[in-house]
């Protein structure tokens, strides 16, 4: 794989700063029954990334000593992991919000057959990636019959209320474009989707999330091999919008990984940069974001079990690159989908 990490620095991307934590995402670890070409994680069957027991007694406990609205789980697949279950368990328990990022297809992998009763059991919040409602497109991203066993994973969703009008099991798909380009209007997509699958499957949900293909791991390495990285880095910057730097993500959030450490967004999560201990003010960390993101002099990484408290995050500048235009492009991208 090409590593595009040394193409993203240093960067002129603004500098931005966190407000209030309200949102811990975290990601339980890299296995996925897929492997598609877009996956900013290197997700796949062969990773082994899973996380412990003790990691997820630490997240239990964060949750709850602080004040935060929303659980966004990740992987991988992540329901593939040994604690994604008890989790979800504990952080509903403590009435935190929970979001599940699922493919789908999981829920026909032997051993979770009863996963979308689980889900609804809990009230878990599904966001379901489906990059498109025709066949061949979704079958060519993900792999041959992804897309009649995602078709029947929402089939199954709906039949327990999930993205019916006149159930509260909300369930959000997900669109990514298929190659070099920026995602269409989320708001115009929305409709075509719903109007599609209602009338050619019958499937019904409640929002569409519209997000920018990411310049880094497996789509950052195709990016470079089919000699597109420099261009399509162009058409992010192209198409920046400063008004979507107060929404983005990475101001309300941090990431957790399967290991329990910290960082801003789980785009810095799969570049290696975890959000640092300490922070400092002034021209100097106004422009550290322009040195090296492996510079000997920069700060031990945090954990979870270092993070006393949510408030020490406030006011904390944001280790940023030329990535994070993906972010800012166009509507805008985020893990919610468009910003404007």
């Amino acid at each position: 794989m090409l590593d595009s990490k040394p193409l993203l620095f240093p960067s002129d991307f603004p500098l931005i700063r966190r407000r209030r934590l309200t949102t811990l995402q975290v990601n339980l670890g890299y296995r996925c029954n897929q492997s598609c070409l877009h996956c900013h994680v290197d997700a796949g069957p062969k990773r082994t990334e899973e996380m412990s027991l003790e990691t997820l007694d630490e997240l239990v406990a964060f949750l709850r000593h602080n004040d935060l609205i929303l659980l966004d789980i990740t992987g991988g697949a992540p329901e593939l992991n040994q604690v994604f279950r008890p989790l979800v368990i504990a952080a509903r328990e403590l009435g935190v919000r929970v979001v599940d990022r699922c493919n789908l297809t999981i829920l026909e992998e032997p051993g979770q057959e009863d996963l979308a009763d689980f889900l609804a059991e809990h009230q878990v919040e599904v966001i379901a990636s489906l990059p498109c409602y025709l066949q061949e497109n979704v079958d060519a991203q993900r792999g041959s019959g992804t897309f009649d066993a995602s078709l029947r994973g929402l089939r199954a969703l709906n039949l327990r209320g999930y993205g019916r009008s006149d159930s509260r099991l909300s369930l959000s798909l997900v669109y990514n474009p298929t190659g070099a380009s920026l995602p269409p209007s989320q708001c115009v997509l929305e409709a075509e989707y719903k109007r599609e699958l209602k009338a050619r499957y019958g499937i019904d949900f409640n929002r569409l999330l519209t997000l920018a293909n990411m310049p880094i791991r497996r789509f950052g390495s195709w990016l470079q091999s089919t000699r597109q990285f420099d261009d399509y880095l162009g058409l992010l910057k192209s198409a920046h919008q400063a008004a979507n730097l107060e929404a983005v993500m990475c101001r309300d959030l941090i990431s957790v990984d399967w290991q329990g450490y910290l960082y801003d967004c789980d785009f810095n999560q799969m570049l290696g940069l975890p959000l640092r201990d300490g922070d400092g003010d002034g021209d100097g960390d106004r422009h550290r974001h322009s040195r090296s993101p492996s510079s000997p002099n920069q700060r031990e990484r945090l954990h979870l079990r270092d993070l006393t408290s949510a408030e020490l995050l406030r006011e904390r500048s944001i280790q940023v690159g030329e990535h994070c235009y993906g972010c800012t492009a166009g509507q805008g991208s985020s893990c919610g989908g468009a910003l404007a």
